[in-house]
């Protein structure tokens, strides 16, 4: 028997009942709030093999995102020096990069110092000196510059050490353009290599909500919401001051700066900063990153160097407000007066080792660094322990935010920000940015060649 043909128009095959897809930060939002009541649960009715659950699903989730880490930093940075010989006025470009990063961390780290003066984190919290302990990796300026040039090619990727595996990226990359031509099949092979680690990576960024269920729902029955209490001030604090920044002093650089709509920045970045919040890792983010900002208008040879060099570098929650109320809430567990000079000495460190935090989940080297060049005793760092991953959260967010905003400053004063694209900018979902496969030899038209970016004006 034949079938009716007008049923078959009316009724597209293939069509019926589907699933209807959720979008990707209500899947988020559902992991938060699932996560929560789940470690609530964990705590109240002290449920061990649940305990254990979430601890290894957050586990897996984050040495999911430092799989990747290691490679994935290198060839990122190799090919972003690169590009920018596609770039007029390239060392111009690279040094307003450089200035502005320094510049807004200036301006959180203000702003870190100015709540924690008013607030006193430390005072009233019930914890003494006896409470903390010393951590197992402490930063200090020796370790510091010596620790940027490593002993041998391996050890920097088998210990995840980033600011390492940067500095040989960045010779490498420097490298490949004094060679010109013939660097070109080492470059082949790393854009691809990239695109790969890329790929991959944003499968992993899929499994965000599954991560954020564990996360979230191990911190709470870890912690516990006695504990969170005592930190109330202090997390008040950084939450506070992250935001501040975000939604205070980024607006307000774009609206007089960059003389750019703000509302259009954050609903062209959303997806970026959203999933930093859950996966607490800039390197992590980084490819979410990258094309927001391109769909920013931010032109992509520039994008593809700025926001590299940004997730490993610019770290405006971790390295600028955090350290800041840090180090005034350890002072006063441990009586320790601050001056002038330190508060000093606070800004100077946040300016010059951000880089050190190297986009990782946590801000505990950057922290041993300030507390180290202040003087503090470094046991304080285990005070704060107990919360990191709820503040690195809202520390991650404003980093990430950071690394999306100075490209677009820069190239707004450079006059190379595609103005038309911006304005078009929407909130839509990770799903519509995700790189997609390449299409099969010999359909659509054939590649152009890249585009150079005009000259600034």
């Amino acid at each position: 028997m034949s079938a009716n043909p007008a049923s078959t128009a009316e009724k597209p095959a293939g069509s019926g009942f589907r699933i209807p897809k959720v979008p990707f930060w209500a899947q988020i939002v559902a992991g938060l709030v699932l996560g929560v009541l789940l470690g609530w649960l964990t705590r109240s009715q002290d449920i061990d093999w649940l305990y254990t659950t979430l601890d290894k699903i957050g586990h897996i989730f984050v040495q999911l995102l430092k799989l990747a880490v290691a490679p994935l930093v290198f060839f990122a940075i190799l090919v972003s020096i690169t590009n920018l010989r596609k770039v007029n006025n390239a060392a111009r470009l690279a040094t307003r990069t450089l200035l502005w990063f320094m510049i807004t961390s200036l301006i959180a780290v203000a702003i870190g110092l100015g709540i924690g003066l008013v607030t006193n984190p430390g005072s009233g919290t019930g914890l003494t000196p006896r409470d903390g302990k010393l951590p197992e990796h402490a930063g200090s300026w020796l370790d510091f510059l010596t620790g940027i040039v490593p002993n041998n090619v391996i050890t920097p990727f088998a210990e995840l050490n980033v600011l390492q595996i940067v500095f040989m990226a960045a010779v490498a990359g420097i490298a490949a353009l004094q060679l010109g031509e013939k660097a070109q099949p080492i470059l082949t092979l790393s854009e691809s290599v990239l695109e790969l680690l890329q790929k991959a990576l944003w499968w992993v960024i899929r499994l965000a909500p599954l991560g954020t269920v564990g996360l979230i729902g191990y911190a709470i029955a870890d912690y516990g919401w006695d504990l969170i209490g005592k930190y109330a001030t202090f997390t008040a604090d950084v939450y506070i001051g992250c935001a501040l920044v975000m939604f205070g002093v980024y607006p307000l650089l774009l609206a007089t700066v960059a003389k750019v709509s703000p509302l259009q920045f954050f609903k062209g970045a959303w997806p970026a900063i959203q999933l930093a919040f859950v996966s607490r890792s800039s390197v992590g983010t980084m490819p979410v990153t990258q094309k927001v900002t391109e769909r920013l208008g931010v032109p992509k040879e520039y994008a593809s160097f700025s926001v590299p060099f940004g997730a490993t570098t610019k770290m405006d929650g971790c390295a600028a407000i955090y350290p800041a109320l840090a180090a005034i809430f350890i002072a006063q567990i441990f009586d320790v007066q601050l001056g002038i000079g330190d508060y000093l000495l606070i800004a100077f460190v946040s300016v010059i080792g951000s880089a050190a935090t190297a986009g990782l989940t946590g801000a505990t080297v950057m922290l041993t660094l300030t507390l180290s060049t202040l003087g503090l005793p470094l046991e304080g760092v285990g005070l704060l322990m107990a919360i990191d991953p709820i503040l690195d959260m809202m520390r991650t967010a404003t980093n990430v935010a950071g690394q999306a905003l100075v490209p677009v400053i820069v190239s707004a004063r450079e006059k190379i920000l595609d103005l038309d694209a911006y304005h078009a900018a929407s909130a839509s979902p990770v799903d519509d940015i995700e790189p997609k496969d390449a299409e099969p030899a010999g359909t659509g038209a054939p590649a152009a060649e890249p585009e150079r970016v005009p000259a600034a004006v």
